[in-house]
């Protein structure tokens, strides 16, 4: 019922929104001189613009300068390297003869695409042969496919290894960091040629225990029957997934807006008032973002619900007793992986100590192969984005890498 409602208010308000598309840019044309008509078209743009999208943003990233390129932009082509009904394994090809490390950058699957990762792609390029965990939307996957949960996305993370090959390095972004480590302990217990040589946990959920959050308590304040009578729906029609059972998206989004309404009220305001201005360069970044930032992506019901539990409530993998199908992940069974941890000073999702707990679990990683990096200033999106992540955050991520590739020769 309540997908059903939120979609019968979108095919609602659909009509008043293009309406709106049209009459602000007829008013543009027509009233450019004057103020009050200025201020109408950049009202019906922005309310055109305040809508929820359900497909991934293109990713964009056509070139990039490579290290020691000497500003020398090279082609990069999107090519698909394996796909599952819900995850694609997304191959960013350089145009390039050099050989550089393969990383598979892990990507949320948490209301968002993995678009919201295009600047760590980025960067992430300049010096590595990158792949990315490209999420479907749940309601787009017919329910013939069966679910998806926390144990088919670890053992999805170990297929997409396998397909990359031996030598591969593993970036793990925010949520998926444990099911990123307990692939990694399966795949080390099982000696798999493709074990990551290095892992990097960027502002993970590993130990929630740590310096609680309001993400964290608010986990822990209902029993998870909760969440499965209230957060739960079943996609409705006429979608390619219609009664599959998803935590919608746009429920995900309205948790992360209420947590400060005000900042996006005032950034739709501030939209207006740059339109209204010329400053058109500075209405144009605000739209991206939200462009990116209301393109939501359903979440299959099995993997929201046991993440919810096992690493938000039950605590599974610093308790020792997480299983993936039959099988309890060991992280001392890792020996040989490099180890980085990344955590953010004013991180107010993943606080820290909760990512650096990882160091303590992986107990036979020798101590020259462990790392860990407290970057001051920045909050969750400040890890992996902005101009920290560029100068002070990457570069150590890259030394890792690039340190266990020549370790392993």
């Amino acid at each position: 019922m309540l997908y059903r409602a939120y979609q019968n208010q979108a095919d609602l308000l659909s009509p008043a929104r293009l309406a709106s598309q049209y009459l602000g840019k007829a008013l543009w044309q027509d009233g450019t001189e004057r103020t009050m008509m200025r201020r109408m078209a950049a009202q019906f743009e922005v309310f055109s613009r305040m809508r929820l999208t359900h497909t991934r943003p293109p990713y964009g990233i056509d070139s990039v300068q490579v290290a020691g390129a000497e500003g020398t932009e090279v082609a990069v082509h999107e090519e698909t390297a394996l796909v599952s009904p819900f995850g694609t394994l997304l191959h960013f090809r350089k145009d390039i003869a050099a050989v550089h490390p393969p990383v598979l950058l892990v990507a949320p699957l948490s209301g968002h695409f993995a678009t919201l990762l295009r600047e760590t792609v980025r960067t992430l390029l300049r010096d590595h042969d990158v792949y990315l965990t490209d999420w479907h939307n749940a309601r787009d996957v017919p329910l013939w496919h069966g679910g998806f949960s926390l144990d088919d996305y670890t053992l999805q993370l170990i297929r997409f290894l396998e397909a990359i090959g031996p030598g591969v390095h593993m970036v793990a972004v925010c949520q998926p960091c444990v099911a990123a480590l307990a692939a990694t302990a399966l795949m080390a217990e099982d000696d798999n040629p493709a074990t990551p040589r290095s892992l990097t946990l960027m502002a993970g959920p590993v130990d929630c225990r740590i310096n609680p959050t309001g993400v964290n308590v608010l986990a822990t304040s209902k029993p998870i029957e909760w969440f499965r009578r209230n957060l739960i729906s079943h996609v409705p029609w006429p979608h390619a997934g219609v009664m599959r059972r998803v935590y919608p998206g746009f429920l995900q989004l309205s948790a992360f807006m209420s947590m400060n309404p005000e900042r996006h009220k005032k950034q739709f305001q501030d939209m207006v008032t740059h339109l209204v201005e010329g400053e058109l360069d500075k209405a144009r970044t605000i739209g991206a973002f939200y462009d990116e930032y209301l393109a939501v992506n359903d979440l299959p019901a099995e993997f929201y619900l046991e993440t919810v539990e096992r690493v938000f409530q039950t605590y599974d993998l610093p308790r020792g007793v997480l299983t993936v199908g039959e099988r309890t992940v060991n992280p001392a069974a890792i020996r040989r992986t490099a180890l980085l941890t990344v955590e953010g000073e004013r991180d107010d999702i993943c606080a820290v100590g909760q990512t650096v707990a990882a160091q303590d679990l992986c107990t036979n990683i020798r101590p020259y192969l462990k790392t860990h990096h407290l970057q001051a200033g920045v909050g969750h999106y400040g890890v992996f984005s902005g101009s920290k992540w560029n100068a002070q955050i990457y570069p150590r991520v890259r030394e890792v890498i690039h340190a266990a590739a020549e370790l392993h020769g």
